[in-house]
């Protein structure tokens, strides 16, 4: 007999299951990605990545979104979300496996669609699942640990990256096993059904249509620089130190990652919970916002690593903290509980369309040498996105 997990409990295995869940993505991404495109299209290696991200964004918008709307159709029918987890896992590892086997530019971008679907029914639900079983009282908690996600991704890039002796293939299958073990957890984990739900009922608790404009927008411009960096930041680098091999930069990049999110993370977890119980988001996130702008400005006037490294962690701090907050925002206040799953696949489209634009920013402004111009405008959105969240009337 299964016994329900007491509340500190269920909050660690969620905290686990992000962290799995970023770890699926973000060393990919962010470094094995790029060096494997490196290694096969050295020449066009902005270009293939370019069409790589479009095309893995398109497939994360969609099946986002209908994962999460499959799945809520399964929560009401009494199935429950965590199978569609259960096959997330099941394909993204296989979905791994395509990768590490790709030789052409079209294998590498077919093997990233593929990466994208496959990883989204893992995350589409998973979020719909813990906006289902935490507390209202407690999702600032939650957006706090959501932080906690990124430097532990970052430590398992670097170490992958830097494990010489694992080789392509033995830094693919590291990186998919230790997904495994941080999402397993979570889905033996039984559901808790007995939270109250915030329905249309109770439209007074929820953001007027406008308000939740507002802040559907403030978190796309400030994601604008996360999805250009996260899949750039490797060759912004290589252009600040051109003389170092791609893959020692890589390894450079991954402890700076590293570094650059466990600073956020005391911030994140302590304003989390404090705004749990002061009912105040907005300076914090308008706060976020301008610290973030300040750091990416900071990058484009970098003539050398150090102030280069300075900038991405200043940007890292202010962003971190921004979308810690956003993420409780967004679970607290959806409309209706019975299409959760769509309602967050409709919110990822904050992350997902930014990954669409956000390369085309970089095809039309940025070159192998000189990234200034991407990153000014990049703070400017950054900024703009805290100013839309002043917008936001209901919000404290």
């Amino acid at each position: 007999m299964l016994h329900r997990p007491r509340p500190a409990a269920r909050l660690a295995a969620i905290a686990l299951a992000n962290a799995g869940g970023v770890v699926g993505y973000l060393p990919l991404l962010t470094l094995l990605l790029p060096i494997r495109i490196d290694e096969v299209a050295p020449a066009g290696r902005i270009a293939v990545l370019t069409a790589a991200t479009i095309a893995g964004a398109i497939a994360a918008s969609l099946s986002n979104i209908a994962f999460g709307w499959w799945s809520d159709r399964a929560l009401h029918r009494g199935v429950g979300r965590r199978r569609f987890m259960g096959w997330g896992l099941g394909a993204t590892m296989l979905a791994y496996f395509a990768l590490a086997l790709a030789d052409t530019a079209a294998a590498i971008v077919a093997a990233v669609v593929a990466f994208q679907i496959a990883i989204n029914a893992v995350l589409g639900p998973f979020l719909a699942a813990v906006a289902d079983e935490v507390p209202d009282d407690r999702k600032g908690a939650v957006g706090g640990l959501i932080a906690f996600a990124n430097p532990f991704a970052s430590a398992v890039s670097v170490t992958v990256v830097g494990a010489t002796f694992l080789g392509d293939a033995g830094r693919f299958a590291a990186v998919a096993a230790v997904m495994a073990a941080c999402v397993l957890p979570y889905l033996i984990v039984p559901p808790r059904r007995d939270v109250p739900s915030r329905g249309p009922a109770n439209r007074a608790a929820t953001l007027a249509r406008g308000d939740m404009i507002a802040a559907w927008i403030g978190r796309m411009l400030v994601q604008f620089a996360g999805s250009v960096l996260f899949y750039y930041l490797l060759y912004y680098f290589h252009s600040i130190a051109a003389a170092a091999s791609t893959r020692t930069i890589a390894v450079q990049v991954g402890q700076l990652m590293l570094l650059s999110s466990i600073l956020p993370v005391p911030i994140a977890i302590v304003g989390g919970r404090l705004s749990d119980r002061w009912g105040r988001r907005k300076p914090m996130l308008v706060a976020g916002a301008a610290v973030g702008a300040a750091g990416l400005v900071l990058m484009s006037a970098a003539a050398g690593w150090t102030v280069a490294a300075a900038g991405f962690a200043l940007y890292s701090i202010g962003s971190a903290t921004f979308l810690a907050l956003h993420a409780t925002v967004a679970m607290q206040l959806l409309p209706s509980a019975r299409n959760r799953g769509r309602d967050l696949g409709l919110v990822n489209l904050t992350n997902t369309l930014p990954s669409l634009i956000g390369p085309l920013l970089t095809w039309a402004l940025a070159s192998p040498d000189d990234f200034a111009p991407l990153l000014l405008t990049l703070a400017g959105l950054t900024a703009c996105g805290g100013l839309a969240m002043l917008g936001v009337r209901r919000l404290r």
